[in-house]
């Protein structure tokens, strides 16, 4: 049995959801950025707005962020930086990511600052000099006496969010490089992690990502830390179908049922960033959870539902307690590359931000 009833992603104009609908809360990412300044106090909260700000939009983040206490945006590249230094002029704007001489030159006349990572300090440019303690990329292995435009140093901890004892180790490196140039430079390590859980780390700054935006940088739950997830993703149940026993559902038939089921069809899959290896994970519909089963497709995925529900019903994919840290305990990854791939293709859905 098969139960369809058509929609179009414009409908959401008539009062119904969008195929696909993605809502960004700015009111949580200035809750969020208020929290973290009050974690970090005496320290300076830099806002991490990079990939277009973990896909949540830079240019509405960086504006609330600012608006929630942070004192500057972070991104990793100057192609990144030019819009929001035309939204935000007077504000701090650092590069994290390598540059080369066009770079520098477009930074310079931006007012930008980038971050170094070799004894060769640009002219004419705010700079901060980036110590390798233990990360491996990025970074001098030894700190040569600052000079020149230097105004800020810098180490990224590789740990903080798994093995304390290490970042506890990177921090005593960078501490005894850059004492002597305490009361000259700003110093900045702590990420996200360190921010909400290593105090020592804190020091003048610290670069706040994905707990700004309500995400566990430690993958369990971010309401632990008075957070709020910032994003929601709702589509909506277009058909509904009752398997018989030995009907399958999807490529590969990778859900056969055993008994009389049903199941109901999302039009989401992996083209809006709803990721292939998200099978058996759960979604809301009709208030209670429901796994995905069979193989999520480029355009739809498969929930088992607990009986006959209309077509229709609203599906919430992230929300209403579905977080992204579960998504991605399913899919062996984390909650910042699941909400860096969530995409609205056009003609394909909607998003909406509240302010």
């Amino acid at each position: 049995m098969t139960l369809t009833r058509p929609r179009v992603a414009e409908r959401r104009e008539n009062g119904g959801v969008a195929r696909s609908l993605v809502t960004i809360d700015l009111g949580a990412i200035r809750h969020n950025a208020r929290v973290l300044c009050e974690a970090v106090a005496p320290a300076e909260l830099w806002a991490v707005v990079k990939a277009d700000g973990y896909g949540h939009g830079a240019l509405d983040v960086a504006g609330a962020a600012l608006q929630g206490g942070a004192s500057a945006l972070c991104v990793a590249t100057v192609g990144e930086a030019l819009p929001l230094r035309d939204a935000q002029p007077e504000t701090r704007i650092l590069v994290l990511g390598p540059t080369d001489e066009g770079d520098v030159a477009t930074a310079r006349e931006a007012g930008l600052e980038l971050v170094v990572s070799d004894e060769r300090l640009p002219e004419g440019v705010a700079v901060h000099v980036k110590l390798d303690t233990g990360m491996g990329r990025w970074g001098l292995g030894e700190l040569p006496e600052p000079g020149g435009a230097v105004v800020g140093l810098m180490t990224h901890l590789a740990t903080a969010d798994s093995d304390r004892s290490f970042a506890m180790e990177q921090l005593e490196r960078f501490l005894r490089a850059t004492e002597p140039y305490a009361s000259r430079y700003v110093r900045h390590a702590a990420n996200s992690a360190a921010a909400l859980n290593a105090p020592e780390t804190h020091l003048d700054a610290v670069r706040c990502g994905i707990a700004l935006y309500g995400v566990d940088p430690e993958g369990v739950d971010a309401t632990r830390f008075g957070l709020r997830p910032a994003l929601r993703w709702e589509s909506e149940l277009a058909q509904i179908r009752q398997l018989a026993p030995g009907d399958s559902t999807g490529y590969g038939r990778r859900f056969v049922a055993t008994e009389e089921t049903w199941i109901g069809i999302v039009p989401v899959g992996y083209a809006d960033g709803f990721r292939r290896d998200l099978t058996g994970t759960e979604l809301v519909v009709a208030g209670g959870r429901v796994p995905v089963v069979g193989t999520v497709s480029m355009d739809a995925l498969a929930v088992r539902l607990p009986g006959p529900v209309d077509a229709g019903e609203p599906v919430t994919l992230v929300g209403d307690g579905v977080t992204l840290e579960a998504h991605a305990v399913v899919a062996g990854t984390i909650g910042y590359e699941l909400a860096c791939g969530i995409r609205v293709p056009p003609g394909r859905g909607a998003r909406e931000v509240v302010r």
